[in-house]
């Protein structure tokens, strides 16, 4: 008698199982991007209304256009007398005042303390806390504007963070005179920041 072959018949329900399994994972890849893309956009909406950065703003303040005019056009004219250092100090500290009075910041008394500080460089011109003087209006100025960059002007920390340390190079106990490039150097910092701002 002949033999009789019989096949098994082959089994669909692991094929089945793979499918169902691989459909699963492609799903779950989509919905994760899909809800990941989603919590992206939400962080990034949130940043932009959270922390609004005013670089694009164009304010023109006449105030602070005519400090960078200053600066730019007197950088060889520092003397004995400190005219330069007391012009350029009062100057950039109206232009601190305007942009921040601009913004809704009141340093009114921070601006006060750096009058005074710049009234005693022209009393007596050949004092030597001219140098002490002049770091301690500069100090409190950098610390103003690097307020100001922080909440409004987020893009601008490298600038803020060049002013403070152009402000730290003024030794107070050495003579203006003997380190005319750094005060000028803080006074171009300063320059370039609010005008970046302006």
């Amino acid at each position: 008698m002949a033999e009789i072959k019989i096949e098994q018949k082959k089994q669909v329900w692991p094929w089945l199982l793979v499918g169902l399994l691989i459909a699963a994972l492609l799903v779950y890849f989509f919905v994760f991007r899909e809800n990941s893309k989603t919590k992206e956009a939400v962080i990034d909406a949130d940043y932009n209304t959270n922390e609004p950065d005013q670089l694009g703003v164009k304010e023109e303040n006449l105030t602070v256009a005519a400090y960078v005019n200053f600066i730019e056009n007197n950088k060889t004219k520092m003397s004995l007398d400190h005219a330069y250092t007391n012009e350029a100090l009062l100057k950039l500290t109206e232009a601190t005042n305007s942009n921040a009075n601009e913004l809704g910041y009141d340093v009114q008394a921070d601006i006060e303390k750096v009058k005074e500080y710049a009234k005693m460089i022209t009393n007596d011109p050949f004092d030597t806390t001219h140098a002490d003087n002049i770091r301690k209006a500069d100090d409190i100025i950098t610390q103003v504007l690097q307020n100001i960059q922080k909440e409004k002007y987020p893009g601008l920390a490298a600038e803020a963070e060049a002013l403070k340390s152009a402000s730290e190079s003024i030794n107070p106990e050495v003579l203006i005179l003997d380190q005319k490039d750094a005060v000028k150097n803080y006074f171009e910092n300063a320059s370039d920041l609010l005008q970046k701002m302006n």
